[in-house]
């Protein structure tokens, strides 16, 4: 009797194979940049690139000929998956090291996850040394992570005759990821169309704003990853009001449900309004906006001991300057509330400046996270909803035990394990959250920077508090520290639950 193997490795070997060949073909992308702009990265592009796709080529060549078997099945779809963003991670650190930009394995492997993981978190403590090659790739490791490089690879998989539910499933293991197409591939390749789409026109509009196209370029690709990775020291905040205006229209989209901006390009208005989680989404930001504009403004005006309502009124002839300041007060807020909800990570101000009650609001922001479907990581929007009603309905029961109240989202009744899945879900969150800063205080960091740097990774968000604030990174942190944040990036991007139950005693039985 043939004994059933516990995974298909050679298939697992396969499609890992092909991730690598992705890499591969994404940093020749790089490439022609590194040559025009006369650099001598070029080398250590095209080496990593070899690497990447001979290693992925070979996995892919000699796993096919052992096992010709196409049976994916779910806990394979998990260790791929986990695997996958690991070794992707590793072997896309490459340009870092041959090119020396970034010397140590940790911290190419620190910023190479950060990237791929949509986080932002960098150890760059001068962005505008690197050469343009290399930025190129670290902006294009975010927009391959954002949309997800296993969903990339699920609208090939077909064409070799394998089914991609399972990793589709395993790489966004939210609620349920929404089916724009009855065929999974078909779903793929339209997300896919949809973020480049969106892409082409910001990189269109930042151009229009007078920023080059190689900056153009670079923007647009970490601000639809939700990512954050800029090509300036100052990130955003040296930009104009126009330039910063559009990166905010393109955050607030790229958080949004991706079925909601299949809508959009549909001309169905109506269905994106409705949306419920649409909804609490706009109104976070736009009541996080207008409660810390009228904060910043104030504190703008008070500056020096100054009394408010004097200042108001001995500049009130001189309107332009009171509306110049309400003005600034209003974008750098917009921009900084929308970058963390949706946790792009960009900085145009440095929040932890504001007052104790602004940056506790913006700390706060950084548990709430996007919609669910979009490229922003964090708990998700949909997840407070479900919990938020499931909580005051608990009180309902308590009056009324007999009765089955059902918890509704979008007019629909939510089935009793997807509410009991999001409870799990935020348990394990904060537990995680609590441990990590446990751990990172054992290693010797402030609480402050503690509680900010897992919160930031975690969430994949990139500024933090303390001493990786948003005018500071994460350089200066031990080697222990960043391998610990580099996990909690990959917890917080594959949602807990992929990576988690791998280290379950059951995932490794035969069932």
């Amino acid at each position: 009797m043939r004994k059933t193997k516990l995974f298909n490795y050679h298939l697992i070997i396969s499609i890992i194979g092909i991730l690598l060949v992705i890499n591969s073909m994404f940093m020749l992308f790089c490439l022609p940049f590194s040559l025009y702009y006369n650099e001598d990265n070029w080398v250590a592009i095209t080496a990593a690139a070899l690497i990447n796709g001979i290693i992925g080529g070979g996995s892919f060549y000699y796993s096919q000929k052992k096992s010709p078997s196409k049976d994916l099945k779910k806990k394979d779809g998990y260790l791929i998956v986990t695997l996958g963003w690991i070794f992707i991670s590793f072997f896309g650190g490459l340009p870092y090291l041959l090119s020396g930009d970034i010397p140590s394995l940790t911290d190419a492997f620190f910023e190479t996850l950060s990237g791929y993981s949509t986080t932002g978190a960098s150890v760059l403590t001068d962005i505008e040394a690197v050469g343009k090659g290399i930025l190129l790739w670290r902006s294009l490791t975010q927009w391959i992570g954002g949309m997800g490089i296993i969903v990339l690879t699920v609208a090939i998989l077909p064409i070799l005759g394998i089914g991609g539910m399972q990793l589709f499933v395993a790489e966004a293991p939210g609620i349920s990821p929404d089916k724009l197409q009855p065929r999974i591939k078909e779903t793929a390749k339209r997300l896919w169309w949809v973020y480049l789409g969106l892409t082409f026109t910001e990189m269109i509009l930042l151009m229009i704003g007078d920023m080059s196209f190689y900056d153009a370029l670079n923007h647009a690709l970490t601000t639809m990853a939700t990512g954050g990775f800029s090509t300036k020291n100052s990130s955003a905040a040296a930009m104009s009001p126009f330039i910063q205006y559009v990166i905010i229209i393109f955050m607030f989209i790229a958080g949004t449900n991706f079925t909601l901006n299949y809508y959009l390009f549909k001309g169905r208005f109506k269905d994106i309004l409705k949306n419920e989680e649409f909804k609490y989404y706009a109104s976070i930001v736009g009541g996080s906006t207008l409660l810390l504009s009228c904060i910043v403004f104030f504190a703008l005006s008070t500056e020096g001991g100054k009394d408010f309502w004097e200042v108001i009124y001995a500049e009130w002839g001189s309107s332009i300057v009171l509306l110049e300041r309400a003005e600034k007060s209003f974008r750098d807020v917009l921009f900084q509330v929308i970058s963390i909800i949706t946790t792009t990570g960009y900085v145009s101000a440095d929040y932890t400046g504001w007052t104790t009650f602004a940056t506790m609001w913006i700390f706060v922001l950084m548990f709430i996270g996007g919609m669910a479907g979009s490229t922003a990581g964090g708990v998700k929007i949909v997840r407070h909803i479900i919990l938020q009603k499931n909580s005051f309905l608990e009180l309902k029961r308590q009056l009324h035990p007999s009765a089955i109240i059902p918890v509704r989202f979008n007019h629909m009744a939510v089935s009793q394990s997807i509410t009991y899945n999001v409870l799990g879900f935020i348990i394990a969150y904060f537990l995680t959250y609590a441990l990590g800063i446990l751990v990172m205080a054992a290693m010797g960091l402030d609480l402050l920077t503690a509680m900010g740097s897992v919160a930031t990774c975690l969430g994949n968000i990139g500024p933090g508090l303390g001493t990786v604030g948003p005018v500071d990174n994460f350089a200066h942190l031990p080697d222990g520290a960043k391998w610990f944040l580099s996990f909690m990036m990959l917890l917080g991007r594959l949602e807990l639950t992929t990576v988690i139950i791998i280290f379950t005693p059951y995932f490794w039985k035969k069932v």
